[in-house]
């Protein structure tokens, strides 16, 4: 299934899954343009956090190919990639600022944002004396995105991003994300509101049982 870009950023051909006799994607073929948000939906179970760990470089398919960039593997562009899953991967006891100073030391051949500027992108306070165990839920999404944002990645992979968080904080996120996407960067969000995302949603793609059951244009207004 194509979206009509002749260039996609990254192309899903015929993926499946399994997991022992449960199939988590069931020959799943998509094609992801540059510039572009995507958002899965689908209840749980539906597949859509396998996809987008498989295009992580996170997970191998049992069957199918992935190619990213132009033919490229996942696990071979991982430093072009910002993955951001349920778990922060960030450490309480250390300040914001300094959890992605030693996030921005993983990548020493890429040119990163400034730890300051990413919590400045995000709508943070880079000078504040609080420890990540301390900050609200808001907050903590935040910080997490700040953390994938640092190697300033082409495609960005976003699972959840809007979990737990307020109606202003999620607008707060979305516009930020509108302004990632203008640098011609693709966006993959997994949500279960549909509704949040809908200002920056290209595409809309439900999964259902680990198949493709629609996959339809957005109305972005961002």
């Amino acid at each position: 299934m194509q979206d009509g870009s002749s260039i996609p950023c990254a192309r899903v051909h015929q993926v499946s899954k399994l997991f022992g006799s449960f199939a988590a994607l069931r020959q799943v073929s998509v094609d992801l343009e540059a510039g572009k948000c995507y958002v899965l939906i689908g209840e749980n179970g539906a597949g859509k956090s396998t996809l987008l760990r498989i295009l992580a470089g996170l997970l191998l398919p049992t069957h199918g190919t992935v190619s990213l960039f132009g033919n490229q593997e996942p696990h071979d562009v991982r430093d072009r990639i910002g993955y951001m899953s349920h778990a922060p991967m960030l450490y309480d006891e250390l300040t914001g600022e300094e959890n992605l100073s030693y996030f921005r030391s993983l990548y020493p051949s890429r040119p990163c944002l400034e730890p300051a500027e990413a919590l400045r992108q995000v709508g943070l306070d880079p000078g504040l004396n609080r420890t990540f165990g301390q900050y609200s839920q808001g907050m903590r999404q935040r910080t997490s995105l700040a953390r994938v944002l640092l190697p300033m990645p082409e495609l960005l992979l976003l699972d959840e991003p809007f979990s737990n968080m307020d109606v202003e904080s999620v607008s707060q996120m979305v516009q930020l994300l509108a302004r990632f996407r203008q640098g011609n960067r693709t966006i993959v969000i997994t949500t279960h509101q549909r509704e949040s995302a809908a200002p920056i949603a290209d595409w809309v793609l439900r999964l259902q049982a680990g198949r493709v059951a629609a996959f339809e244009p957005g109305s972005p207004t961002l």
